[in-house]
């Protein structure tokens, strides 16, 4: 989920944060493990080596909230060893049984086995969640059986729960861009999206299908089609790429990458350790993973040839050449077509260099990055003191910061000793020296405008060739990106005066949008983090006065009365327009949740003359049409709201029981109190004579369902006549009676079955023979 910006008055702050005390990153998590068996080391290993299942822990405890029946296993290629006894974990609290942690079933737990420092991966995921959705990452101690295993890296699980939590749904397609059997220095088929064919089998080396249903094998199908298509597109109609992919964000992953010397990813030998969800809008949408050999320790690029220079070359076998890793890697390099294939087009390469020296002068010329080190050290200090298991000493942890240490055939750089030389390389490159356009003073013509108005946005932009204005009224989908003018003609000043406007329309309760300015050399944002972070304007709308529209009859259990228009007995709610003026239905909402107001929107344009009624039908069914609400009545008593998004409320009616086939409704019409009668649908509750409802709501009948005899009664009203028919429309029964004010039907004769007993030509009764 994105964050917001406000710069000016009329502009609303907002930060969205899905922060959960699990990730919090002050707090060390405690995490205990029991197994039952002494030897859950070697039950662990031997899943590993075969077919990874998972093994039963006894329990699993964190932070003191206990969960019984959890699944365990070792997780990881190169940090994995049988001979270890620091190894990762991936603990599934709902392998067994239904349970979680604060929301989260899935817990991942990294060794930290390349990193003495204990921080790489954490500063990282900080940094990258600036700029993009990722996972959130912190500590935790780990015991086993009692015994603390170490100090682990606690990082998020980019899974189904992660991708509807940031993209607004779940069962699209979604992968794993690392190669299912792991990734070696012998591995060919790797996960860099370059176009293999429509055959599947071509990609699933490489590639790990996270959204295969085995209950469709068509879904497995479709979803590999669509990863397909992308690469299709990627490699061969690049001009349609931002139809399959989220380009904004997958240039910020490439940024980050190469602005953190993390080639353990996409831009490395292995091309690896992201993933990728396609949206309900058709855009695939990178997500970064795997941070432990960010700063540097990886050193392969994937590219031929040996040191720093024009395509960064294939091994950087010094902490020089890690600082001097080019920005513009593998910019003309086939086997990345992610980069070649966007950089090859000027604009992405501008949004390129913008973005990349954004988290360059943000964390690393700044010293952001050394700062969340040191802060995170000092959280973990002593809990890497206690870790006996550590692969690296403390005097290396400490170390690390500033001094280079071999981890393996691996080198981990000191922190800054590659970043300090990196910031000093990058800024002296002179696509980072060239003048960059400046975005100032943005601005609004209306401050707090109406839904359905057309506002100016204008921005003084210097240095510029082109402006650009991204705006949505929804955040679950894309930017749509139009130009800005300095022209005159466009409510934005003199021409030529540097100052650059557009108008839009205001058709929602918001409007989100950001600048984008470009030269010949280099792009800028406002905000600079856009588009993860933008400006917004609230709307506000016309808003009818309590009484104007009201909620004036309910059906809550419908078995024989009015059918909606696929011939369906469903619940149904009337709306009555008690002016004598047509009325405007945006922006109101219906629901029967006072928790949850806004569960059925008005489509937009919905209106009612005076004196006039609306039928919505309550049935769960809204691809029926227009007018059917996401939601049932309960016919034991509910709630029905009217209400604004805003929190307005224009009615709220509470009703307890109903009897089937019987509407709760105002009479007087439009003003009365509610009454239980007959229903009107769509017509005036006063069809009905006040006697008739009185009648209605004094009646009383039972047994029902009935073996033998109805009883039937009304204490205020005679009951005159009494009729039986069946479902088929045939009269079984038929008599009148003389002041009496309770009968007994008799229905030993009639077999089993349903029945429709008419009281006084007023009442139909629903009435079951068992």
């Amino acid at each position: 989920m994105k964050k917001i910006i406000t710069i000016l008055l009329f502009l609303l702050v907002i930060s969205k944060s899905f922060s959960q005390d699990l990730y919090d990153m002050n707090t060390i998590q405690t995490i205990e493990i029991v197994f039952a068996q002494s030897n859950w080391d070697a039950l662990l290993d031997a899943e590993k080596a075969a077919d990874n299942n998972y093994t039963e822990a006894t329990s699993v405890t964190i932070n003191g909230t206990i969960f019984n029946q959890v699944g365990v296993k070792y997780k990881g290629n190169s940090s994995y060893s049988a001979n270890q006894t620091k190894n990762p974990f991936h603990i599934e609290l709902d392998t067994y049984v239904d349970q979680d942690y604060q929301g989260y079933t899935d817990i991942k737990l990294a060794n930290v086995m390349f990193d003495p420092s204990f921080v790489r991966e954490t500063v990282a995921y900080n940094i990258v969640n600036q700029y993009m959705d990722a996972p959130e990452a912190n500590y935790a101690n780990v015991y086993v059986n009692g015994t603390l295993i170490g100090l682990y890296t606690n990082t998020e699980s980019i899974s189904k729960k992660f991708v509807n939590k940031h993209f607004n749904s779940n069962d699209n397609a979604f992968f794993s861009c690392s190669p299912p059997d792991g990734a070696g220095p012998q591995s060919t088929n790797l996960p860099n999206l370059a176009y293999l064919g429509t055959n599947s089998a071509s990609y699933d080396d490489a590639y790990e299908i996270k959204s295969d249903d085995d209950t469709d094998p068509t879904v497995a199908v479709a979803h590999w089609d669509d990863l397909i298509e992308l690469t299709n597109i990627l490699n061969n109609d690049i001009t349609n790429i931002e139809t399959v992919l989220d380009v904004d964000m997958a240039i910020w992953m490439l940024a980050f990458d190469n602005v953190m010397v993390n080639l353990d990813s996409y831009i490395g030998q292995f091309k690896q350790n992201y993933y990728l969800y396609k949206d309900n809008n058709g855009q695939f949408k990178p997500v970064v993973w795997d941070l432990n050999m960010s700063f540097g320790t990886f050193a392969m690029t994937g590219e031929s040839g040996g040191g720093p220079g024009p395509g960064g070359g294939g091994t950087l076998n010094t902490t020089t050449q890690k600082a001097q890793l080019d920005h513009l890697l593998h910019d003309t390099s086939s086997d990345f077509p992610l980069v070649s294939k966007l950089l090859t087009v000027p604009k992405y390469k501008r949004m390129y260099l913008a973005h990349f020296k954004t988290i360059l002068t943000e964390n690393i010329s700044n010293s952001n990055y050394l700062t969340l080190a040191n802060d995170y050290q000092a959280i973990i200090d002593a809990s890497v003191l206690a870790d006996a298991n550590k692969f690296y000493t403390y005097t290396q942890f400490t170390g690390n910061i500033n001094t280079d240490y071999n981890v393996g055939m691996l080198t981990a750089s000191g922190l800054t000793n590659v970043m300090s030389a990196r910031s000093s390389y990058l800024l002296a490159q002179s696509d980072f020296t060239t003048t960059q356009p400046t975005i100032n003073n943005l601005g609004s013509s209306v401050a707090i405008p109406t839904i359905g108005d057309n506002i100016t946005i204008t921005a003084n932009v210097t240095d510029t060739n082109d402006v650009f204005l991204g705006y949505r009224t929804d955040e679950a989908v894309p930017f749509i990106k139009v130009e800005m003018y300095d022209d005159g003609a466009h409510n934005d000043g003199a021409a030529g005066d540097n100052v650059y406007g557009v108008d839009v329309t205001i058709d929602d309760a918001y409007m989100q949008y950001y600048i984008y300015a470009e030269n010949n050399n280099i792009g800028a944002f406002s905000p600079a983090r856009a588009e993860y972070e933008f400006y917004t304007i609230d709307a506000t709308y016309a808003t009818l006065t309590v009484g104007d529209l009201v909620i004036n009859e309910i059906l809550a259990s419908n078995d024989t009365g009015e059918t909606d228009e696929e011939g369906e007995y469903e619940d149904w709610i009337e709306l009555y327009n008690t002016t004598d003026a047509t009325i405007s239905l945006d922006n109101l909402y219906l629901s029967d949740d006072a928790d949850d107001p806004l569960v059925y929107q008005f489509p937009a344009g919905t209106t009612l003359d005076a004196d006039s009624y609306l039928i919505v039908w309550c049935d769960k069914d809204p691809e029926q049409g227009d007018f059917h609400a996401d939601f049932k009545f309960s016919s034991g008593g509910e709630t029905a709201i009217l209400s604004y998004a805003d929190g307005t409320i224009l009615q709220n009616i509470t009703f307890g029981e109903q009897t089937t086939d019987m509407a709760y409704a105002r009479n007087p019409n439009g003003t009365g109190d509610f009454v239980i009668q007959t229903p009107t649908f769509g017509f005036n509750n006063e069809t009905l004579s006040v006697d008739e409802v009185l009648f209605n709501n004094g009646l009383k009948y039972y047994p029902n369902p009935t073996s033998n005899y109805l009883e039937i009664e009304n204490s205020n009203y005679a009951i005159e006549s009494v009729e039986v028919f069946n479902l088929q429309g045939q009269q079984l029964y038929a008599n009148k009676f003389s002041n009496e004010n309770a009968i007994t039907l008799d229905f030993t004769s009639f077999s089993k079955g349903l029945y429709m007993v008419v009281v006084n030509n007023i009442s139909v009764l629903k009435i079951a023979r068992n």
